[in-house]
């Protein structure tokens, strides 16, 4: 295994051991990650996807080996969903796939906004339709005493 991974690998074990919640951590898009164990110590994976061919079958390779890690909690979450069309392929090939969709993040001109000004989302237009699908992701993904999964 290379060292990087290993280092990941043991810093999200410390991480996750002293959390007295919850833990996200934004990996590398692909699958070298769990093909190298990083996610051994965590308990759901989020696989995010995009409305095209290539996103959709990694996250769905994600989710497979997610699962034959044994990882408990396994979801998909859809990011950048440019029309109903895109969301209705998206929910089909997830069911096609088994594949528990939490949410559908719409494409958001107020993200690209936020990027040209080197702000968050949330400061900067808390009220859009992107923010307001995240907040929701949050707390479907909070701690289980919340309501959340977890």
């Amino acid at each position: 295994m290379c060292a990087t991974h290993a280092t990941v690998r043991s810093l999200i074990r410390e991480l996750v051991s002293a959390a007295t919640q919850v833990t996200v951590a934004d990996m590398e898009a692909g699958l070298e990650h769990l093909s190298r164990g990083t996610p051994r110590y965590v308990d759901t994976i989020v696989a995010v996807i995009e409305p095209y061919f290539k996103s959709l079958e990694t996250g769905r390779k994600i989710c497979e080996l997610a699962g034959e890690l044994g990882v408990p909690q396994i979801f998909a979450v859809a990011n950048k969903v440019h029309s109903e069309e895109d969301g209705r392929a998206i929910r089909a090939f997830c069911e096609r796939h088994g594949l528990q969709l939490l949410a559908e993040v719409p494409h958001d001109e107020a993200f690209l906004a936020a990027d040209r000004v080197g702000k968050a989302p949330l400061d900067l237009a808390p009220q859009s339709p992107g923010v307001r699908e995240i907040e929701r992701l949050a707390r479907l993904l909070g701690p289980a005493s919340e309501g959340g999964y977890g």
